[in-house]
C-alpha cells in the first residue's frame, strides 16, 4: 500500500494549512452537532508528549457564563492596551475576539495532576502546553476543512477564568476558542491586513547545525 497520499488529498492538507485564519468575525448560527463532534475528535487525536493527553475541553452553553467570559476578556484587553504604550490606541481599534457572535464557544484547558507525568517532561515540563497547542491546531485545520472559522483568544486573567469555570487546583485555561460560521475567510491573516505585524521571512527562522550569529541574519 502506498504511504503517500494522493495528489488531491495532499493538496487538501496544504490548503487547510495555508487558508487557516484566526477569525474574529462570525455569523451567529448553530454549528451542526455532528460537525462539532468531528472537530473535538480531531483535537483528541493530536500528538501528546508521553501520550498524556493533557487537554480538557469545556463547551460553554450557558449564555450568562459566555457573557462573564467575554467581560473577563474585555478587562484584560484594557490592561494589555495600557501595557503597549504608544501602540495602545492602535491595539484598541483591533477586533480581538468574536465571543458573543460565534456559534460555539469552547475553552481548551490543561488537566490537573500533570506533575505525575514525567515521560518527556522531566526537563521540559512545558511540553504539556505544547501538546494542548497541537490539539488546538488539529481542531483549527479540521474546522477550516469543514468551512468553519475559529479564533484563539488568549487575552484573559488565568486565575479569573479558573474561578469562573470552577477548575480544580492545578488545572489551567489555555485558550478560549470561538468557533462558527463566517461570511468569508480573511484573504490574509487579520493582523497583516491591519498592519499590526507581518509574517517573518522563512530564512530568518531556519539555520543549519548551529544557532546563527547576529551578523548572519
Amino acid at each position: 500500500m502506498a504511504m503517500r497520499f494522493s495528489d488531491s488529498d495532499r493538496a487538501a492538507v496544504y490548503r487547510a494549512i495555508y487558508e487557516r485564519r484566526d477569525m474574529r468575525h462570525f455569523v451567529r448560527k448553530p454549528v451542526d452537532a455532528h460537525v462539532l463532534a468531528r472537530l473535538i475528535d480531531a483535537a483528541h487525536h493530536a500528538p501528546s508528549v508521553g501520550y498524556m493527553q493533557p487537554w480538557r475541553i469545556l463547551r460553554i452553553t450557558d449564555e450568562t457564563l459566555r457573557q462573564a467570559l467575554h467581560d473577563a476578556v474585555e478587562r484584560e484587553r484594557t490592561h494589555t492596551a495600557d501595557a503597549l504604550g504608544e501602540r495602545r490606541d492602535e491595539f484598541m481599534k483591533l477586533k480581538v475576539e468574536g465571543m458573543l457572535d460565534c456559534g460555539e464557544l469552547l475553552v481548551m484547558a490543561l488537566m490537573d495532576g500533570r506533575e505525575k507525568y514525567v515521560f518527556g517532561r522531566r526537563t521540559m515540563p512545558e511540553m504539556d502546553l505544547a501538546s494542548v497547542a497541537c490539539a488546538i491546531q488539529n481542531m483549527w485545520l479540521a474546522a477550516r476543512a469543514e468551512g468553519l472559522g475559529m479564533g484563539w483568544v488568549s487575552i484573559f486573567d488565568v486565575d479569573e477564568l479558573r474561578s469562573l469555570l470552577r477548575m480544580p487546583a492545578g488545572a489551567k485555561p489555555v485558550a478560549i476558542l470561538c468557533l462558527g460560521h463566517v461570511e468569508r475567510f480573511y484573504p490574509r491573516p487579520m493582523l497583516e491586513i491591519e498592519h499590526w505585524a507581518h509574517r517573518m521571512p522563512i530564512a530568518d527562522c531556519i539555520s543549519e547545525n548551529y544557532w546563527p550569529r547576529s551578523d548572519d541574519r
